[in-house]
C-alpha cells in the first residue's frame, strides 16, 4: 500500500527537533519559523513538556469520557484564568476542524437559526460544516455545497449589518487574524461594530482562534486586541504543542444537552497532560510576552527591506507578501540556507515559529532573508 498523494512534499525527512531548530536524516540543522503549521508552540522537545507527557504514558495514556477525568478539569481551571475567559466552559476535541464544526452546531442549536455568515477568503476547515463555511472552492466536494452559507467581504461592517438585520443568522464565524488567505489582520473597530450587531440581532459570534490564538500574537487571543469578548472561540494547534488537541470554549449562557456533542479520543489524559505543560511553560516562560517582543522587532525589520510589498500580522503570525512569485526564494532559504518558512498563495511567506524564538535565532533569519533579496 502506498501512501493518498494528498500533499507536494519537499524532498526531506525530519527525525530531530529541540527548541527553534530540527534536523533531518543527514544531520542537517535548521531553523523553523512554520513550527508545523502553527502548531509547535513552546518549541520542539521541551524538557518539561518531554517530561508531562512521559510521566502520564507511564500512568495512563486513555480512558473513555465515560468517568471523571481529572486532568480535564485542571486543563479548563488554568486556561481559564491565562486565556481571561474564567466564567467559560470548555469542550475538549481532536482538531480544529472539530472545534469549528462543533461551535457551528452548538450556535444553531441554540438559537434555531440555520444560516452562518463567513467571510472572503476565509479558512476553517476541510469537514462537511467548516469546508461550507470556507472560501476556497476548490476544497468543497458536491456533497458539501449548501444554501446556508453566505460570505461577505473582509473588514466590510455595512455588508455584514445588511445580512445579519434579517435575524436568519445563527452565527458569524471569523478568524482572529486570516491565515491561509495571507496574515491579513481585522481592523480593531471593525471586530468591535460585528460584536454590537451579533448582540444587537441574537447571532452568535464565533472567533476561529485556531492559528492565532493561544499567544501567538501577544495576547493570548488576536480578538483581545479589539477589547471584545466571543460567545465561541475555537482553539487547536498550539494547545498541545504538537499532540492532537482542539477545544470549544463555551459562554455560560448555552446549556448542555446529553447527546448533542460527543467524542472519543477528546481530552483523553495524554493530550490533557500535553496541554497542561503548555500552560505551564507559558506562565514559566513568559513566551506570550516573548512573541510580541520578537514578533514587533521582525515586522519592524521586514518592513525596511526592498522588494516587500506588505508585512502583514501581530506576534509571531507574520505575512510577508510580494508583487511576484515566492517559490525559488523559499527553495533558497529552505534547501541552502536551512530555514524553514510557510507560504501561501504564490507570492506571501507565512511565519509561525514557536513562541521561544530568540532575537538572535530573528536576526539568524533577517540576515539570510535580506541576502536572498
Amino acid at each position: 500500500m502506498k501512501l493518498f498523494d494528498v500533499f507536494p512534499l519537499f524532498d526531506l525527512n525530519i527525525v530531530k527537533g529541540e527548541g527553534c531548530y530540527v534536523y533531518d536524516d543527514k544531520g542537517n540543522k535548521y531553523l523553523d519559523l512554520y513550527g508545523g503549521h502553527a502548531v509547535i508552540s513552546v518549541g520542539h522537545t521541551h524538557p518539561y513538556y518531554v517530561e508531562k507527557v512521559t510521566d502520564q504514558l507511564n500512568k495512563l495514556g486513555f480512558y473513555s469520557n465515560s468517568v471523571i477525568n481529572k486532568l480535564q478539569v485542571e486543563l479548563a481551571g488554568k486556561l481559564g484564568e491565562q486565556c481571561g475567559y474564567p466564567d467559560y466552559h470548555l469542550f475538549l476535541i481532536n482538531s480544529g476542524a472539530e472545534a469549528n464544526e462543533n461551535a457551528i452546531k452548538l450556535a444553531s442549536f441554540h438559537n434555531g437559526r440555520r444560516k452562518v455568515l463567513a467571510f472572503k477568503k476565509a479558512f476553517h476547515g476541510r469537514t462537511s460544516v467548516t469546508v461550507a463555511v470556507t472560501d476556497i472552492p476548490a476544497y468543497s466536494a458536491p456533497v458539501n455545497r449548501t444554501d446556508y452559507t453566505t460570505f461577505v467581504p473582509f473588514n466590510d461592517i455595512e455588508a455584514v449589518k445588511k445580512e445579519l438585520e434579517t435575524k436568519e443568522y445563527s452565527s458569524v464565524i471569523i478568524e482572529g487574524i486570516q491565515g491561509v488567505a495571507g496574515i491579513h489582520v481585522p481592523d480593531d473597530n471593525f471586530l468591535k461594530q460585528l460584536r454590537d450587531i451579533c448582540t444587537e440581532t441574537g447571532t452568535i459570534l464565533i472567533l476561529d482562534e485556531i492559528q492565532s490564538g493561544y499567544g501567538r500574537t501577544g495576547k493570548f487571543f488576536a480578538h483581545q486586541y479589539a477589547g471584545i469578548q466571543a460567545d465561541l472561540i475555537t482553539v487547536a494547534k498550539g494547545i498541545a504543542n504538537g499532540f492532537p488537541m482542539a477545544g470549544v470554549l463555551i459562554n455560560p449562557m448555552f446549556k448542555a444537552v446529553y447527546g448533542q456533542l460527543g467524542t472519543t479520543f477528546g481530552g483523553n489524559h495524554l493530550g490533557c497532560a500535553a496541554a497542561i505543560a503548555v500552560l505551564d511553560i507559558f506562565k514559566k516562560e513568559n513566551l506570550i510576552e516573548n512573541a510580541k517582543t520578537i514578533g514587533d522587532y521582525l515586522i519592524t525589520e521586514l518592513k525596511k527591506l526592498p522588494k516587500v510589498k506588505e508585512v502583514r500580522g501581530r506576534g509571531l503570525i507574520i505575512g510577508i507578501e510580494f508583487d511576484e512569485p515566492i517559490k525559488e526564494k523559499r527553495s533558497k532559504l529552505l534547501f541552502e540556507d536551512k530555514i524553514f518558512t510557510g507560504a501561501t498563495g504564490t507570492n506571501v511567506f507565512r511565519l509561525l515559529p514557536p513562541l521561544c524564538l530568540t532575537k538572535e535565532q530573528a536576526d539568524e533569519f533577517l540576515i539570510k532573508f535580506k541576502q536572498i533579496l
